[in-house]
């Protein structure tokens, strides 16, 4: 199994997987890069990780120092339901059987609850290494060197823009985060239709997240390692791409592109 360039160095040392069903410790380089050092004490985001993988709702986010604001859900709604099954199915452990639509509920509300999710788990483990991911060590926002990414949106950026990690990064839970927050692409209210166009919004919500985890993997692994966050990031990296795969979310062949081979992996693994 191939490794991306840009993802290794030249001193591998494998590290301790504790992710019994992962094989990115074959795939992507771990090897101990020179750190700053770490943190005298653990940020609100590590605790909350190291904790549990699923408390998707800690204090803030440890760059924009604003509260996570999940997608409102009512006792007794459907998003509410919705959640709670997403919850106790992960916690019987099955990833493959969390990611499918429980029987009788409808397709984008399934959609809107897991997405909100993985805007709040990856919010999250970014937030554990942003002490490490600065403009100055990521100058730009790449996975491999191959895969570099330029911020667009309708309103401030019209062309793709190029900027750092960090900066690319805070745009992008931005906006991800304000449509979650407009009712007419999320509504929340019971008997409420979602718009034409959201599975073309999800799809693109869904492709720009994924861009965070490739650039955790090909440039922080060592830190996520480091901090002993490894099996929180490959937990939570393979129940998305399951996700993907579940409801053809991906778009495009190369979809997953420096992580192609990771991603395979997950997928042929039980």
């Amino acid at each position: 199994m191939s490794v991306p360039s840009a993802c290794s160095s030249p001193q591998p040392a494998p590290p301790q997987c504790t992710f019994s069903q992962s094989v990115s410790c074959n795939t992507i380089n771990t090897s101990r890069l020179p750190l700053s050092e770490p943190p005298s004490y653990l940020s609100p985001a590590v605790r909350a990780l190291k904790e549990g993988l699923h408390a998707l709702t800690p204090p803030s986010n440890a760059r924009t120092r604003g509260p996570f604001r999940p997608r409102s859900a009512a006792k007794g709604t459907s998003s509410y339901q919705l959640r709670q099954f997403a919850e106790a199915t992960l916690g019987s452990g099955s990833l493959r059987k969390a990611v499918k639509l429980p029987e009788g509920e409808d397709l984008n509300e399934w959609l809107a609850v897991n997405v909100v999710d993985f805007y709040n788990q990856i919010n999250l483990l970014y937030g554990s290494i942003t002490e490490f991911c600065s403009p100055q060590s990521c100058p730009e926002m790449k996975a491999t060197d191959e895969f570099e990414y330029l911020w667009q949106d309708s309103e401030n950026y019209k062309r793709p823009t190029k900027m750092s990690a960090p900066e690319y990064i805070e745009h992008l839970m931005t906006w991800v985060q304000g449509n979650i927050d407009n009712e007419q692409m999320f509504p929340s209210r019971i008997g409420v239709p979602f718009p034409k166009t959201f599975p073309s919004l999800l799809r693109q919500i869904f492709k720009r997240l994924y861009r965070v985890y490739a650039h955790i993997y090909c440039h922080h692994y060592p830190v996520v390692v480091h901090l002993g966050l490894e099996p929180h990031l490959n937990t939570s990296f393979k129940h998305y791409v399951l996700f993907i795969n579940e409801h053809n979310l991906a778009s495009g062949k190369d979809f997953w592109g420096p992580l192609g081979d990771l991603v395979d992996s997950m997928l042929r693994s039980d």
